[in-house]
């Protein structure tokens, strides 16, 4: 695979917007906390010729054409293998106590999208993996030869938002009955056939697309990562340093939001006539709510359909 070949990133212009003042500082840091590809992290190098990046990805595969891609940088790009809760550790193994700026860009990657073999696209018969990490962790065809019905409904509904969860989990749950499930396409014909055919009239989207995010986030974990990840993200930040993330379903952008307010929120108790130094908040967001993408990049570029971008910067030390 050459540059050529790769995708566009997503938001690339407004990401490199955000973080300029932070990376235009002599010897900034900046972590790029879900690498991919290397595409943002190829910009940002190529912006700011002092700025030194940390990578991050799970992902082996993605890692190595990363690594291919940022090799003319030298030794200002250093790749880490690991899940972004992972950032302490990764920082301290480049020698690094806080930084200038962190950028997540989260969700599947186009080029796991696009490699048929790892099973994340409904569209595309394959084993039914789904791990971001191939090397370690619980397939999805151990998910759905293992959950019992309950489990089964639970991540369909919590983590796809799916309203036919309970029909999709006694489906599998038959279908796997008579023979195990452990093909993208097997599982499709189980969700398309336990459809009615009214909702498939009315539904704009695939009746598998719910369920395939359900097991994804489910094998990945990427919730609880994120969870973990965003406050070890803002802690890892110097006064001045900023942080973007990109999001790409309502879960993950609920979960940003409500740490970024809760960074950028007073913590003076109420009644209070003067806000104290102490209590002034730590971060400041430097977009007024969600950006989306543009018309045109969304018309360029399909994966930028959903993305929401929030950012924040740090204004003062934790006291």
């Amino acid at each position: 695979m050459t540059n050529s070949d790769i995708h566009t990133p997503v938001l690339l212009e407004r990401c490199v917007e955000l973080l300029a003042p932070a990376l235009q500082r002599e010897g900034a840091v900046v972590v790029d906390a879900t690498e991919g590809m290397g595409g943002h992290s190829e910009a940002l190098l190529e912006r700011f010729p002092d700025a030194r990046l940390i990578g991050l990805d799970r992902d082996t595969d993605a890692l190595r054409i990363a690594g291919e891609r940022l090799a003319r940088f030298g030794d200002r790009a250093h790749l880490v293998h690991t899940v972004y809760d992972g950032i302490a550790d990764a920082l301290a193994s480049a020698g690094v106590d806080r930084v200038d700026g962190i950028l997540f860009d989260l969700g599947v990657s186009s080029f796991q999208l696009d490699e048929a073999g790892r099973g994340f696209a409904y569209a595309q018969d394959a084993p039914l993996d789904m791990r971001m990490d191939q090397t370690a962790g619980t397939t999805a065809a151990e998910i759905i030869a293992t959950y019992s019905e309950g489990n089964l409904r639970r991540i369909f509904e919590r983590y796809g938002e799916e309203k036919l969860a309970g029909r999709y989990a006694r489906a599998i749950i038959e279908a796997r009955g008579r023979a195990p499930l452990t093909r993208s396409g097997e599982l499709v014909d189980v969700l398309v056939a336990a459809t009615p055919a009214a909702v498939q009239r009315e539904r704009s989207g695939h009746p598998a697309k719910r369920v395939f995010q359900a097991l994804r986030i489910e094998v990945n974990a990427e919730l609880a990562v994120l969870e973990r990840a965003l406050p070890a993200a803002l802690d890892a930040l110097n006064v001045g340093g900023r942080i973007v993330v990109m999001s790409y379903q309502s879960l993950e952008d609920r979960l940003v939001k409500r740490v970024f307010a809760d960074a950028s929120a007073s913590t003076a108790p109420s009644g209070l006539p003067v806000e104290l130094p102490e209590h002034a908040p730590r971060f400041r967001l430097l977009v007024r709510g969600a950006e989306m993408a543009s018309d045109e990049e969304r018309e360029r570029n399909p994966r930028a359909k959903p993305v929401r971008l929030r950012a924040a910067e740090r204004v003062k030390e934790a006291l």
